[in-house]
């Protein structure tokens, strides 16, 4: 980073709450992939597999893209829907 720059800070609160549940899709996925054993865990250099929590990941996302749907365009529609099929057939490939 360069002298005299500082980080960008944001007040997540400001965020509106459909914003806020993209977000957390995306952290949930994230943990999804790393729960199925198939990215490596921040910080490690190792892949671990807990299907319970991957499990409990993607039912979550799948709760929050139905509850956006009123809130997203079309195409946000067919990425969410995308993401979700990708974690199922994987965890389903993995168990």
């Amino acid at each position: 980073m360069e002298k005299n720059k500082k980080p960008i800070a944001f007040d997540i609160a400001s965020f509106d709450t459909p914003v806020l549940l993209g977000l957390f899709i995306s952290i949930l996925s994230e943990k999804a992939w790393e729960h199925m054993g198939l990215r490596v865990r921040p910080g490690t250099d190792k892949a671990e597999k807990d299907l319970g929590r991957a499990m409990l990941a993607i039912d979550s996302i799948a709760f929050l893209i139905d509850r956006l749907d009123p809130y997203v365009k079309d195409d946000e529609k067919s990425k969410l829907r995308s993401l979700l099929a990708d974690l199922q057939i994987n965890f389903a490939k993995v168990k």
